[in-house]
């Protein structure tokens, strides 16, 4: 399917590996100018040499100076904004009564207030051509419990956020949508480290727990973000989509 993305100029937050990397080389497969956005240049060096043709600034997206930096750097390279995909995150904590309260507020602002603050600029932009899509990357485990408290809580005021903004953008011709992935399984990421310490263990998970018996792929949440970008999805605003092989537990 022809997307009509090609010229479209969009940023990733946590590209430069896992998920966001996913989701960059969908969108430059697609021809659009796409840039991402990480904290570690050695990450941001091989997402470079992987993607060729993507752009990339560092910056730590838990500090709100440098969040308008770089929000800043991709408006002074590529002149405007037309997608931007929130997708950095991460999580930390155990059990409630054993976390520190430091713990949640960190969740809350890498994987809350950095999509909260960079959708209000891009938003800032897009209106002024009345257009343009986001998508906040949240979880099923935004929806239902699984994943630690911190990155529950965190996702779950995400999956608000965004049907929250979307009835507002809407009205200035801005979609804001979230993709809600499940387990996805990538070199970089908790699922891989969970199976190589006890695959029997995460195997037991996977079957128990998924119904199509295996676990989710980067490309498989980047095509459905891709999509959801383009105008192929003009009449969805609001959603949050699940990408999860059936994992989550709700009939919504």
């Amino acid at each position: 399917m022809e997307l009509g993305l090609t010229g479209k100029k969009v940023l990733v937050t946590g590209g430069s590996k896992g998920i966001g990397k996913g989701i960059a080389a969908s969108f430059i497969h697609e021809g659009a100018s796409t840039a991402i956005v990480a904290r570690s240049a050695d990450n941001l060096k091989s997402a470079k040499e992987d993607l060729k043709d993507v752009f990339t600034i560092q910056a730590d997206l838990l500090n709100e100076g440098e969040r308008k930096r770089s929000f800043e750097e991709f408006l002074d390279t590529f002149g405007t904004i037309d997608i931007l995909i929130n997708n950095v995150g991460g999580s930390s904590g155990g059990k409630v009564e054993e976390t520190s309260l430091a713990d949640f507020e960190k969740a809350m602002n890498l994987n809350y207030f950095s999509a909260v603050h960079l959708s209000k600029m891009a938003f800032s932009v897009m209106k002024e051509k009345h257009s343009g899509s986001i998508i906040n990357i949240s979880s099923i485990y935004g929806r239902e419990s699984g994943g630690k408290p911190t990155y529950n809580n965190s996702k779950a005021a995400l999956i608000s956020f965004t049907k929250a903004f979307a009835d507002e953008a809407i009205k200035e011709g801005i979609r804001v949508n979230s993709v809600a992935p499940g387990a996805i399984l990538h070199p970089s990421g908790n699922w891989q480290k969970r199976l190589d310490q006890d695959p029997e263990k995460i195997n037991d998970f996977v079957e128990r727990e998924i119904p199509a018996g295996r676990f989710g792929k980067v490309e498989e949440v980047a095509n459905v973000v891709t999509f959801l970008a383009s105008e192929k999805a003009s009449w969805v605003s609001g959603a949050s989509l699940n990408v999860d092989g059936g994992q989550s537990k709700m009939n919504m």
